[in-house]
């Protein structure tokens, strides 16, 4: 028997939030987003780093599949949903395959 094919792909955002003048603001902003996020795409979700600073955040996603394209794809609508979203700016993003 061979071994299937198994992508991993993950997508890094670092995220500035203008609106957030504390970190109960912008928890609400990331919990907003992730709710956006969670019912259209089957990922994991966290909060990476920034957890401390109100106007900042770095988030990961991670998918796993046969089917690298396809998770390509998936993540790529994520960014653009991220990007979409009015109270966050992209600063910067990574979509890595391990």
């Amino acid at each position: 028997m061979s071994e299937p094919a198994i992508h991993i792909g993950v997508l890094y955002v670092d995220l500035f939030i203008g609106e957030s003048l504390s970190l109960k603001d912008k928890r609400m902003v990331l919990r907003r987003l992730k709710d956006k996020i969670r019912p259209s795409y089957n990922v994991s979700m966290a909060e990476l780093d920034g957890h401390d600073k109100w106007q900042t955040a770095m988030l990961g996603f991670s998918m796993i599949g046969n089917d690298r394209s396809y998770i390509q794809s998936a993540l790529q609508s994520i960014l653009n949903l991220i990007d979409g979203y009015h109270a966050v700016e992209i600063c910067d993003h990574q979509i890595d395959f391990l």
